[in-house]
Parts: structure tokens; sequence; C-alpha cells
């Protein structure tokens, strides 16, 4: 690990005594590698700076949004020319109508938009929402699937298929997780026995379009599709949320990559989509968007409340604005062949080394998982079976480098159109030795 990075030291000390473990978002901590979390400063391109002035190739791209790389000038542009009229009006403003038609232009199943300020707050509504849209209670998440941290969606599977979840964090109460049904991510079959048995009572199902919370794990083929037929069938509406995936693996997200796509094998439709992350170009911005007719029972139409001080707030409008404009075809071809090109090396690295891995995809996100090349994996249990020892060492291997990967294996890699050769040269540079890093690992 890296031994010496003072100012960081001191900074996270400082941040010890003043915020519960020293972070505003835990994984930001580094419990899962161990070691001083890097304090940054500034960030530029495909680049960070950290508080000690060491430069790193940015491999998070702030979760997702820096989808154009940071500090792009067109963004920072917009930016400021928002923030001199003004920070917050508490009224209307027109880029939130702007936002809202290119959101609905890149993806046709956004019939209404409603703009909030964080991904959680966007899936918190459309939970409401589709309670209130069909009278039912109970909502059905899948393991290992992330939606924000409200207390309904924060739950933990129960003892059987069928069987309501148990509080999966202290402060959820065994009442409100009681309204949860968390089934296996892949499988069909639990879906269906789960409808079987609770189906009247079943206001939606949520998705992840693709996860990436648990490392990345591609959707079955006919998976989503196969969400969609079931809850039409038994008058329950299909959330995809896609705050992660949206914007960021293809122009109109992964829906679009998928049951969206011209000529797609089994074309599907969601009731309820949920955007955050690059939608807002790294300021705080998410939305809430879909059918028409479920929209609209939201207020101040319908009897469905929501509401929020800083929802479609100007600065971040503009940055939204700005990002989507920006984010080109070329764009997102250019990412897909950086992220190919990424992949294949750090799968070689691995290989030489002797490490035994697999690398899991969704567009161009995509995460590494140690000790899976027979089986892959295709669920939450299949992604807490491989041998998460071996990431630690990896990482700071590639931190010391001058490589910042996410500070979890559960985590998905980011690329930028910022990616330049030379970029992607210290990336590939750095590989072999963080393999080796990870085939000398022992399990603690």
């Amino acid at each position: 690990m890296t031994s010496s990075t003072p100012r960081n030291e001191e900074l996270f000390d400082r941040a010890r005594q003043l915020m519960p473990g020293g972070v505003n978002s835990p994984v930001r901590a580094f419990g899962s590698v161990g070691g001083t979390p890097r304090f940054m400063v500034s960030a530029k391109g495909a680049y960070l700076t950290d508080a000690d002035g060491a430069e790193y190739v940015d491999l998070v791209c702030s979760w997702g949004p820096a989808l154009l790389g940071h500090a792009h000038p067109e963004v920072l542009a917009a930016v400021h020319a928002a923030v001199d009229r003004g920070l917050s009006f508490g009224a209307s403003t027109p880029d939130e109508a702007n936002l809202a038609a290119l959101v609905q232009e890149r993806v046709p199943a956004a019939e209404r938009v409603r703009m909030v300020s964080t991904g959680t707050e966007a899936t918190m509504t459309a939970v409401r929402l589709a309670r209130g849209f069909t009278g039912r209670n109970l909502i059905i998440k899948f393991a290992g699937c992330y939606h924000g941290h409200l207390d309904g969606l924060l739950a933990a599977a129960g003892s059987g298929l069928a069987t309501l979840a148990l509080p999966g964090s202290a402060g959820v109460t065994a009442a409100t997780a009681a309204e949860t049904l968390v089934l296996p991510y892949n499988d069909l079959a639990a879906v269906e026995e789960a409808f079987a048995a609770h189906g009247p009572n079943i206001a939606a199902v949520i998705t992840e379009a693709a996860p990436a919370n648990m490392g990345v794990v591609t959707p079955a083929e006919g998976f989503n599709a196969g969400l969609s037929r079931i809850t039409r069938e038994h008058g329950a509406l299909l959330i995809v949320d896609e705050v992660l995936t949206g914007f960021r693996t293809g122009y109109s997200g992964y829906w679009g990559l998928t049951g969206g796509a011209a000529g797609a094998a089994e074309p599907w439709t969601p009731d309820l989509l949920t955007f955050g992350k690059v939608i807002g170009g790294g300021m705080p911005a998410a939305a809430l968007a879909g059918r028409a007719d479920v929209m609209d029972y939201l207020a101040p139409l319908g009897p469905v409340y929501q509401a929020g001080t800083l929802s479609g707030n100007p600065v971040a409008m503009a940055a939204g604005v700005a990002t989507l404009t920006h984010a080109t075809a070329e764009v997102y071809s250019f990412v897909d062949a950086r992220s190919l090109e990424l992949s294949a090396a750090l799968s070689g690295a691995l290989d030489a080394a002797g490490v035994d891995h697999s690398i899991q995809r969704a567009g161009n996100l995509f995460s590494v998982a140690f000790g899976t090349s027979a089986r892959g994996v295709h669920n939450y249990d299949d992604a807490q079976a491989q041998d998460v020892f071996r990431y630690a060492p990896f990482f700071h291997s590639m931190l010391d480098s001058g490589v910042y990967l996410p500070p979890s294996v559960f985590e998905a890699w980011f690329l930028s159109a910022a990616h330049d050769d030379a970029a992607m040269n210290k990336i590939f540079d750095a590989l072999p030795r963080a393999a080796k890093a990870a085939a000398a690992a022992a399990t603690a």
C-alpha cells in the first residue's frame, strides 16, 4: 500500500473527528481495500489530483457523471453562465423543460419527466407512485441491486422465494421491510412464484437495467423482457433503475441497447424509469420518468405527493443540458471502444499472472470478479462467492502506479471521452504489476 500520504492522512484524521467514518458516503472510506482515502482537490479530463499533489488516471469518473471527462469546457461554461444568473430561485426555469425534452428524445418511454435531486429521491418517488397508481403495497426487488437508501429497499431476503423481507439495515423496521419481496437476480421462475403467492398485492418490480452495485451483472437474455411481461399480466408496474446506466451505457441508456433498440430480439418497455449521475453532469440532479398516465398521478395533477425545493435547480439543469447535448453518438462509440480495450488488457494481465477471473459487462460498464471463470457472475450469491481478498492488493498497486480504481470490487469501472492514448497507456503499464499483486494475495 502507498505509505506516504501526509496531507491525505491529516485530512482523513480531521474528517473522522467531524463526520461519521470521516466520509459522507461509505465507499469513500476505503473500508473494502484499507489504507488512507485520497482527498481529491481538482480534476481535469481523465485525471484527478489529490491533496498531496499526486495525479491519477480516473476510472471512477464521479461514479459515472464525468462521461465527457472532468471539467469539460462546454459544461463549465454552461454552469458558470447559470451561476451568474443566480444559484436557486424556488420557481420554474426554462432549462427544466429543456433537460426533460432531451431525456424524452433519447428515451421515448419517458413520456413525462419529473426532476429531483438524487437517485434515492427518484426511486423513492417511483415506489410511492407505483403504490399510489396501483393501490397495492408490495414491491419486488432483487438481492444485490441497489436503489438508494430508502428504508423499504434496504431489505434483506427472507427464508424463501415468496417470503417477505427482513430489515437490511439498522433503523429499518420489520414492518417496512415486510412490504418488500427480495428475490434472486436473473431468476424469472422466482418472480413467477412470488406473483403466484402475492400477485394481487404487488405494486411493482424494481430492477437495475443492468446491475452495477454487486459488480456489473449482465441481465440474462429475456430477463428484463420477462419482467415486463409478468408485471403487465398481473397489473403491476415495472420500474427500471437507470441511475447508473442511463446515458452512460449508451445514448438511450441500457434500455436503449436492449428492449428499446431497433430490431431488439424481444422488445420491452418499462412503466417507470429513474435517472441520475450523467443526467446532472456532475451536479446533484436526478429524474423520474415514464408512462404519462402513471406520471400524471404525481401532484399537482394527481394524489401522489412529491416536492423538492432544489428539484430542477438551475445550475444542475444547465450542467445536465450541456452534458447530454455534447454526449453524442461519437462520444459513446469512443467510450465503448476504450472499454473493450481496457477490459481486454485487464483480462490479459490477469491471465499472464495466473489469476482466475471473469469480466462482467453491461455496455461500456464492466467489472472484474476474481475466481469466477467457471461460472461467471449472474446474481448476488455469485458475486459474494468470488475471491474478494485479491482486490485490495490489486487496487493499491494500481493506486501506487497513478490509477484510481473504484475502492471496492463490487463497483463498475468507468471511462470517459477524455481517456486519450496517454491515459490508457498509463493504465496498461500499471496492470501487470497489479495482476501479480492479486496473484500473490492470500486469504485473511
